[in-house]
């Protein structure tokens, strides 16, 4: 059913693995619909009430897929571009909006998009020689996905406003230290430890896990959708300026060498 991704269950527990290692699990326009399937496809099921989600490769992801012809092209209908551009945000929010716990396992890296989306899950376990960042700024892009309040809610307003203007790589003990992580781990071990956190919320009462989870960030986001709702256009019109361009075009030209 899926082209980019893994979906496996063990008894009450998912594993869902982003698996285009060719691209370091970067989300591409398919991946991103991919990962909004798969939210469905949990959400129904009432058998699964944790899920983990890890990268292959030795890497959670790279972000969005500066490669994708089809996230970036311009040219297209407005529509068709405003769908394209919202995916990040819907793919963001399905996951947010799970009703089981889930938690990212992230080794080597989670830049840009790949941490967007982990600051949408409910926990974050790190292996402590992996590193984060959000370079979006840098492309010449806002960074989007509705991720600015969640980072708000994790690190507070200033720590917020330093990573996503500073795009500074951040490591796994930083991370720890701000909030935006909740556990660092030896290298390899992300998956193990993640699965450690469900394992413990697995032993307590569902229902009352699901109603504590759902109240939360009920609270948490509060206000949320008044500073995102238009994020896609502000993403379509930085990324067709042309400093976007040549950020974009220079970040490729690094990854090749």
């Amino acid at each position: 059913m899926y082209r980019n991704l893994k979906l496996t269950c063990d008894g009450r527990l998912a594993r869902v693995t982003l698996d285009r290692p060719e691209r370091r699990n970067a989300f591409s326009a398919e991946l991103m619909r991919e990962m909004i399937a798969a939210a469905a496809e949990l959400a129904a099921r009432r058998d699964v009430d944790a899920v983990v989600v890890s990268g292959s490769g030795g890497v959670f992801s790279a972000g969005a897929d500066l490669k994708d012809a089809t996230r970036w092209a311009g040219g297209a209908p407005l529509l068709e571009q405003r769908e394209t551009s919202g995916l990040g945000g819907r793919m963001a929010r399905a996951w947010e909006e799970l009703p089981q716990v889930t938690i990212a396992a992230i080794e080597g890296y989670a830049i840009g998009g790949g941490l967007a989306f982990c600051a949408a899950l409910d926990w974050r376990v790190i292996a402590s020689d992996a590193f984060v960042s959000l370079p979006e700024i840098s492309l010449g892009i806002p960074l989007t996905w509705g991720t600015l309040p969640r980072l708000v809610n994790l690190v507070g307003p200033a720590r917020a406003k330093r990573l996503a203007i500073l795009c500074e790589r951040v490591s796994a003990a930083d991370a720890l230290s701000m909030g935006l992580v909740d556990e660092v781990c030896e290298p390899g071990a992300a998956l193990a430890a993640s699965e450690q956190w469900m394992k413990k919320a697995l032993e307590k009462p569902k229902h009352s896990v699901l109603m504590t989870k759902e109240t939360i960030n009920a609270y948490a986001s509060i206000g949320a959708h008044a500073v995102s709702h238009m994020a896609s256009d502000q993403l379509e019109l930085a990324a067709a300026s042309p400093e976007s361009r040549t950020a974009r075009d220079a970040a490729l030209e690094r990854r090749k060498q």
